[in-house]
């Protein structure tokens, strides 16, 4: 398990998840939408450092529990140690969920940016199924690569120069019928929900669009700009025959392959700190209610 991929990312984590969602909708969605008013046993698939542990447990009512569980040993280390000194329950549990067994012991049951990552996305819905007692609540957050993709705004820019939005839908649709894993997963999530007999099924998107303003704070516009970075928009492509040749294996054209390279080349010489840019997300947020 040292070797866990995801071991080695905690810090990509810490400076992204926040790009996704103000508090106030993430305490709006559970108090007046989902209407959490009693203690309730949280249980948090692919829990990484536990993240939504540390959003979710100040909202919902005291005496609420949350169980993370995560293949990575460091991350499952971390997580314990974020936890530590607070005044939450909380338990971490280091294991491969594809082969776990879990008690059906739960009120709500959670992953985020979990099943994209996973070859298998109907039968992890199933186990999360699993963990809850009548009446519980499955909660997804997933991302929707496509329509996040289309969510970018550069200043003196078109968008269109920026992100080929045709050839990624199409390079995306490639890679999970290769492997597998779906970035487009969290658009199909009410799908499959109800396929697997969830009820009361409702879906909604991340609320945050990040704005990279040169006119405000400069220590929160680095921060931000930081993070944007960290996430994945303006990064250097690095060498083109690598670049070109890493795309055709994933099924590009060579004519595909550079000319994304051309246009992921020029973002990451004009994207600085002293640039207007607008970003959102757009994870979907899908819940259902399981009725046994």
């Amino acid at each position: 398990m040292s070797d866990y991929y995801w071991d080695s990312k905690i810090d990509y984590l810490s400076k992204t998840r926040w790009l996704y969602y103000n508090d106030d909708y993430l305490e709006f969605l559970i108090k007046s939408v989902w209407k959490i008013t009693s203690p309730v046993r949280i249980i948090d698939f692919g829990c990484g450092y536990g993240y939504l542990g540390t959003k979710l447990l100040p909202l919902v009512p005291e005496e609420s529990t949350y169980t993370g569980v995560d293949f990575g040993n460091k991350l499952i280390d971390h997580a314990e140690e974020v936890f530590k000194d607070t005044p939450y329950k909380t338990q971490f549990i280091l294991g491969d969920i594809q082969e776990m067994d879990f008690e059906q012991n739960y009120d709500i049951v959670v992953c985020h940016a979990f099943l994209l990552h996973v070859e298998n996305p109907k039968e992890i819905l199933q186990r999360m199924i699993g963990c809850l007692i009548n009446g519980g609540r499955i909660i997804c957050f997933e991302p929707h690569w496509i329509s996040t993709m289309a969510n970018y705004y550069l200043d003196g820019y078109n968008t269109s120069e920026l992100v080929q939005l045709g050839f990624l839908q199409k390079l995306f649709e490639s890679d999970m019928k290769r492997s597998g894993k779906d970035g487009n997963i969290g658009i199909k999530v009410p799908v499959y929900l109800s396929q697997l007999g969830v009820k009361q099924i409702e879906c909604r998107v991340s609320d945050r669009v990040n704005f990279l303003d040169p006119n405000s704070d400069t220590l929160k516009m680095d921060t931000l700009y930081t993070s944007l970075k960290e996430d994945g928009f303006g990064a250097d492509p690095g060498v083109e025959e690598t670049f070109i040749s890493n795309l055709v294996q994933r099924g590009a054209s060579y004519e595909e392959a550079r000319n994304e390279y051309k246009v992921e080349s020029l973002v990451s010489k004009v994207f600085k700190n002293d640039v207007f840019l607008t970003y959102a997300a757009n994870l979907k947020i899908t819940t259902g209610v399981i009725k046994r």
